[in-house]
């Protein structure tokens, strides 16, 4: 069987993304493996899938999954690929769009060159919108890890978990060692993204992320969103700033109370068509 698919990414954010409303396909997570695979597969961070809505007034539905093969709920560049895949296939003709997730509907819009905006939704932050295990609600948490070593947090759900902690210097963050003991801490049930935030003035921060069930990314766009509104929550960041990742820049603006958005670019890197048997078990 053969399956078409896109090549796309997000400021380096990488995916696979296939339009399953015009061709049908069954993935498991031991296939998406495979694709996942930077050496014998498609490679990616994540693969994104397009499917007909379930709800009313809808128009897409939007499944993501890791290259791990779990599935998750949200992914920030992922909906703006997403937004210029429909859009660039003809699925639709619309370039502002409703998209069903896991988390909820989010609103992407299509811009010039390839740049969209999306409404990523409230965000969250009561330990069991995360989830967290808390005794009760806090600003920030210190948790323990490895040789007692502490580590003070933020919780932020964006449609995803994330763990925000402020570093002095994000090129010196030990994010190798410390990424994977945040992700997969006790205190998540669910395990986490964890963010690590370099406040550079009031406008403009940089940020490395370990994503849950991938590792550090060049870009995550959730983890963008939940770091801003972090700062933004500490009185550290004004509403609309600038977030710095390796793999370029993401503008998100938030007000208490409000939805959050977010900009940024997209980009194709090619369109393929693979014999989807070689890579099922």
């Amino acid at each position: 069987m053969f399956l078409e698919f896109t090549k796309m990414h997000g400021l380096g954010n990488d995916f696979m993304v296939v339009d399953l409303i015009s061709q049908r396909a069954y993935l498991d997570t031991v296939t998406i493996q495979r694709l996942a695979d930077r050496h014998f597969g498609i490679g990616f961070d994540q693969l994104l899938i397009v499917e007909p809505p379930d709800l009313p007034n809808v128009d897409f539905k939007y499944r993501i999954f890791n290259a791990d093969g779990s599935e998750v709920e949200q992914c920030g560049n992922g909906v703006r690929c997403f937004a210029r895949f429909v859009h660039e296939r003809q699925l639709t003709t619309k370039t502002k769009i409703k998209v069903q997730t896991k988390a909820g509907i989010v609103e992407p819009e299509l811009g010039a060159n390839g740049w969209v905006r999306v409404n990523m939704g409230y965000p969250k932050f009561l330990p069991n919108e995360i989830p967290f295990l808390a005794d009760e609600p806090e600003s920030l948490y210190d948790i323990e890890l490895a040789d007692n070593e502490k580590l003070t947090i933020d919780v932020v759900n964006m449609g995803n978990p994330h763990a925000v902690t402020i570093v002095p210097d994000v090129i010196t963050a030990d994010v190798a060692r410390l990424g994977p003991q945040v992700e997969s801490h006790e205190r998540f049930p669910q395990r986490v993204n964890a963010g690590f935030m370099q406040i550079i003035d009031e406008k403009h921060a940089r940020l490395r992320v370990f994503e849950r069930g991938v590792g550090e990314t060049l870009a995550c766009g959730t983890g963008a969103c939940a770091a801003a509104v972090s700062g933004m929550r500490r009185g550290l960041l004004a509403n609309n700033v600038e977030i710095e990742l390796a793999g370029g820049k993401l503008q998100i603006e938030w007000r208490e109370g409000d939805v959050v958005w977010m900009t940024g670019p997209t980009a194709n890197v090619y369109q393929g068509r693979i014999d989807l048997s070689y890579y099922q078990g």
